[in-house]
């Protein structure tokens, strides 16, 4: 698996260091416009407006997942994944936000062929205590996984850290959806499993860049399809979360790029 992780050059680096800056600014911008009464369409429209306007495209738009998930490519423009959806949720003229919502929002962006990945949780008025707890584990999971990396260290080092972690506040990781590679391609080697044995899998090395994106359940960590090809929920319809960063590793550590 080592052989096909890419060691980014310089000026690939530079470059999805901009798309991850664009992506950055896409879900600073979006948390004004996250509140009761608007439809989840409209936020993913707003997103693709601001996106074109500041010289990027979506890479979600038309994707087909290697040609092995969904019909006629992926449909809308961001995914956002709401309450007890997992990832990959499309956004609807249909699904209109009420207090009480937590959702998560995924930008991928691509800015001059290359691409920036990163994700957020947002709540919709009062939340319950699940939600907060979700929405508080899984992004202390993130900071707690890319805390393991550095060159010389192994990738399963973080999914062993991360799971630790959740299991430890009661909740669960996902374990059907990874992070991956990301810079030249939207999706490269290797997965990054939020769930792992420690000190296995391909040494990390500088120059490489993947993302970290647990999805924690409030509940049980087993997922289901919807017929839609695309939108992962939660089982047993317990609350789920996420956070994700693209994350350069340096000489040193690593960099978040988004």
């Amino acid at each position: 698996m080592w052989n096909k992780i890419i060691i980014k050059t310089p000026e690939q680096i530079e470059g999805i260091r901009r798309a991850s800056r664009l992506t950055h600014d896409v879900l600073d911008m979006i948390g004004t416009y996250v509140k009761a009464g608007v439809s989840t369409e409209e936020l993913d429209t707003i997103m693709n407006e601001f996106t074109i306007r500041n010289g990027g495209t979506s890479a979600c738009i038309n994707y087909q997942w290697n040609n092995r998930w969904g019909k006629g490519g992926y449909p809308r423009f961001t995914c956002i994944s709401l309450n007890s959806v997992i990832c990959h949720g499309i956004p609807r003229s249909d699904e209109i936000l009420k207090d009480g919502d937590i959702l998560n929002i995924d930008v991928t962006s691509i800015v001059d062929g290359y691409f920036g990945d990163a994700s957020r949780m947002f709540s919709v008025g009062k939340i319950s205590p699940n939600a907060q707890k979700v929405i508080r584990v899984s992004k202390r999971a993130l900071e707690i996984g890319m805390a393991e990396i550095r060159p010389g260290a192994h990738f399963w080092d973080i999914g062993f850290a991360i799971n630790q972690y959740v299991t430890s506040e009661g909740c669960s990781v996902v374990r059907d959806y990874t992070g991956h590679g990301v810079g030249v391609n939207f999706h490269e080697d290797p997965a990054v499993f939020h769930r792992a044995e420690k000190g296995t899998g391909p040494e990390i090395r500088a120059g490489m860049i993947f993302t970290v994106e647990p999805m924690v359940n409030i509940g049980k960590y087993q997922s289901k399809l919807d017929a839609d090809n695309w939108t992962v929920r939660t089982r047993d319809g317990s609350l789920s979360a996420q956070w994700e960063h693209t994350i350069l590793v340096t000489d040193t550590g690593y960099e978040i790029l988004t």
